[in-house]
């Protein structure tokens, strides 16, 4: 027997607002929400503790207290990396320089962060939808 990653959660200020902004980022529709701003969202059709990991956001009222040693890694499924960071610094992400250095044969992701400053990353190679 093994467990399962069902949900990512994250700490957010404003969850609801961070939820929405991710759902448009990966084509996520909300599965919940509650009175205190808790959101969840996943594929579409998916409710929670699914097949797919979902990300739930949670209200936390204190900055993050320093590097967050976990992030999320985004590959582009209908499109090119440049394309696809086009899209995704439309919709408000931005650029952070964690000492990545610029884009090489070896090292071909970028750094960026969210609304809130969580940081992901964009992978050169393209998936399947879900």
């Amino acid at each position: 027997m093994a467990s399962r990653i069902t949900a990512v959660t994250v700490d957010s200020r404003r969850p609801a607002e961070l939820a929405a902004w991710w759902a448009e980022v990966l084509g996520f529709e909300v599965v919940e929400t509650a009175d205190d701003g808790y959101t969840e969202i996943g594929p579409p059709g998916q409710g929670p503790k699914g097949p797919v990991p979902t990300l739930a956001f949670v209200t936390v009222p204190e900055p993050t207290p320093g590097k967050v040693r976990l992030h999320l890694d985004l590959n582009a499924t209908d499109r090119s990396q440049a394309e696809e960071l086009d899209r995704l610094l439309a919709l408000g992400a931005t650029p952070v320089d964690v000492g990545q250095g610029p884009l090489t044969e070896e090292m071909t992701w970028h750094v960026l962060a969210d609304p809130e400053g969580n940081e992901f990353c964009l992978l050169a190679s393209t998936v399947a939808p879900l």
